[in-house]
């Protein structure tokens, strides 16, 4: 049995925070100016020139990314060979606090839903727990802003709607996100389960390297098939008409139930923010 002080979680998130909203992932920015580089339209290919100009400056001068710094996403994979001696919530929290207040990052967590007073540190976060083998914790922070997030959708469809019906929604969501989500965007799908674990496959799905595909095959040609379905649609980047309105569509699945088929479609705007630490 290993033991991990909640000191050091919290010091982690804290890190973790700050480096996510000031360096997008390579990946990304791999897929960026690989899309710079295709794009035939004029305008298209200079609000990508921006884009990269952008994340760019974020990373020499330590701001963010983007001014919209997001809820706090933490996914947590704690291996059941550790203990952690403190309460591994509270390090968590105590880690976002301190990472969006020295990182001057924005604040944007509200209290309640509908009294809507602001909490003044970004938090509580939103935590995601994982059982897993061994004796590590895989600490992963995902800022989510608000101007993709309030683009997803989830529909229960019916097992006879089929695969094409799963291509259709995914395309309606798209088309109604249009410019709102800040294209070009990443598209996570998540497909069975039940309602809410539909909605986390998708939140994970946005966690998967953009240059990886889906391990089965069948659902690999799929997220290659929406990509460029999506692409067509011309909604360009930050809506401006292109052929670059998605970077990538990622698909996970589940079994689920004899008579659903859940599927859930969450956004992400082109600065898909994740960092992972394991300890």
């Amino acid at each position: 049995m290993r033991t991990i002080k909640a000191d050091l979680i919290t010091k982690t998130v804290r890190d973790l925070c700050i480096d996510a909203n000031y360096n997008l992932p390579d990946d990304v920015k791999d897929a960026i100016e690989k899309q710079c580089e295709k794009e035939p339209f004029d305008i298209a290919k200079s609000v990508l020139e921006q884009i990269k100009e952008n994340y760019c400056i974020a990373a020499e001068d330590s701001v963010p990314i983007c001014q919209d710094t997001g809820l706090a996403c933490v996914f947590l994979k704690i291996g059941q060979d550790v203990h952690v001696e403190g309460g591994i919530c509270d390090a968590v929290n105590k880690g976002v606090r301190q990472g969006y207040e020295e990182g001057f990052l924005r604040k944007s967590c509200v209290s309640d839903p509908i009294i809507r007073k602001n909490t003044g540190d970004n938090t509580p976060a939103i935590i995601y727990y994982d059982m897993v083998d061994g004796e590590n914790i895989q600490i992963t922070v995902a800022p989510k802003g608000f101007g993709s997030e309030n683009m997803s959708q989830i529909k229960m469809l019916k097992p006879s709607d089929g695969i094409e019906g799963i291509k259709d929604f995914i395309l309606k969501v798209v088309e109604d996100a249009g410019p709102n989500p800040c294209p070009p965007i990443i598209v996570g799908v998540g497909i069975g389960g039940t309602f809410d674990k539909a909605a986390l496959m998708a939140k994970q799905a946005l966690l998967r390297p953009l240059d990886v595909r889906n391990e089965n095959p069948f659902y690999a040609d799929i997220e290659e098939e929406m990509l460029h379905k999506i692409n067509s649609l011309g909604i360009g980047p930050q809506g401006f008409g292109g052929m670059t309105t998605a970077l990538a569509v990622n698909i996970e699945t589940m079994p689920t139930h004899i008579a659903g088929l859940p599927c859930a479609v969450n956004i992400n705007c082109h600065v898909t923010r994740h960092k992972t630490i394991t300890l």
